[in-house]
């Protein structure tokens, strides 16, 4: 598998498992999630959730670079009174389609909305920016991601076989298509 098809590999909300607590989870009752561009200053944050979350993470030099693409759209998300960075999601959108490329959140914050709110801002600035599509990948396996994905009218279009190592696994392909939006509202059908 080339560098081009590891980077556009979406990542599993919860694929492997993770860190072990260094502080106690957010109270998924009292969360408030907030979605910011990524600074500099989060990237620590970002590849810890990046390594606690998967077999296979992508290195920081990775997360640099996205970040300094002005074509990449790279966000965090926070969750009031809890984690500064809980979550974080990256993407691209060009010439009418979209790639969620990469989309983690922190153990301690699952079950918050964090990857839902994540999930949102990266459809919404699709539509933004003209996409009519939206695509990623996801393990076979991750129920939790599909299940979110679905939600979101994320629909199966493609298989790639053996694409995750550690372990390995097949990918599902999965397609949104985007409702037109007109002044910010859903268009009527």
């Amino acid at each position: 598998m080339g560098s081009g098809a590891r980077a556009a590999t979406v990542r599993n909300l919860t694929d492997m498992g993770g860190r072990s607590g260094e502080s106690a989870p957010v109270d998924p009752r009292a969360a408030s999630v907030t979605v910011r561009a990524a600074r500099p200053s989060d990237l620590a944050a970002v590849v810890a959730i990046e390594r606690a979350a998967f077999s296979d993470p992508w290195p920081e030099s990775a997360f640099r670079d996205a970040l300094a693409g002005d074509r990449m759209y790279f966000r965090v998300a926070a969750v009031e009174g809890g984690l500064e960075v809980a979550g974080y999601v990256i993407g691209w959108f060009a010439g009418g389609d979209g790639e969620i490329a990469n989309i983690a959140v922190d153990e301690r914050a699952r079950g918050c909305g964090v990857g839902g709110t994540l999930l949102d801002a990266a459809l919404q600035a699709a539509r933004e920016r003209g996409a009519e599509t939206v695509h990623l990948e996801v393990r076979e396996s991750n129920v939790v991601a599909r299940a979110l994905y679905a939600s979101r009218a994320f629909q199966g279009v493609g298989r790639r076989r053996g694409y995750y190592r550690e372990p390995s696994e097949d990918a599902i392909v999965l397609r949104c298509v985007l409702e037109p939006r007109l002044g910010g509202v859903a268009a009527a059908p």
